[in-house]
């Protein structure tokens, strides 16, 4: 079992931060990849008619937010360096077992669109493990943060829940 104490060692750990910009094409491929064939999120006139202000992203598009709309030169320069998470699972992995995606959650503050600017910070909310038929899992929680770049309200917050199975 992981020492309980090293786990509360690393929660309020930063895990990132990043600026991403909600770009149409990315929006709409990710529409199609779900299966979701709703036109408002490919077409302007489209989301017009639903008496949309603009094209929304799905509801589970902050998931690859930063692998489509993350830019190097837009980057805070305090971003953190690194892999933050291989750093916290790199000594749990040593030991062998899996990493399995528990859990995914999102939060909206407001609807976010095409065209929005987001800074997101993330940090580990919560770890903790459980034995289970024998088994460690240890569970690592993050939480993302993403606010409006003009205004800084949150416009959503994303959770997501990582196991390791040893």
């Amino acid at each position: 079992m992981v020492d309980a104490e090293v786990l509360q060692g690393i929660i309020g750990k930063p895990m990132s931060k990043s600026k991403v910009v909600i770009e149409r094409g990315p929006v709409a491929n990710f529409a199609l990849a779900v299966g979701d064939p709703n036109p408002v999120y490919r077409d302007a006139e489209a989301a017009r008619a639903a008496g949309l202000p603009g094209i929304p992203v799905p509801p589970t598009f902050p998931f690859v937010m930063q692998t489509w709309g993350e830019f190097p030169e837009d980057q805070p320069a305090d971003k953190p360096a690194g892999n933050p998470m291989a750093e916290v699972m790199g000594p749990l992995m040593a030991n062998g077992g899996l990493i399995l995606h528990g859990e995914q959650e999102f939060e909206y503050h407001r609807p976010v669109y095409v065209g929005d600017v987001l800074v997101g910070e993330g940090r580990i909310v919560d770890a903790y493990a459980k034995e289970s038929k024998g088994k460690t899992m240890t569970f690592v929680v993050t939480e993302t943060v993403w606010s409006d770049e003009a205004s800084g309200e949150p416009a959503v917050t994303t959770r997501f829940n990582l196991i390791h199975r040893a």
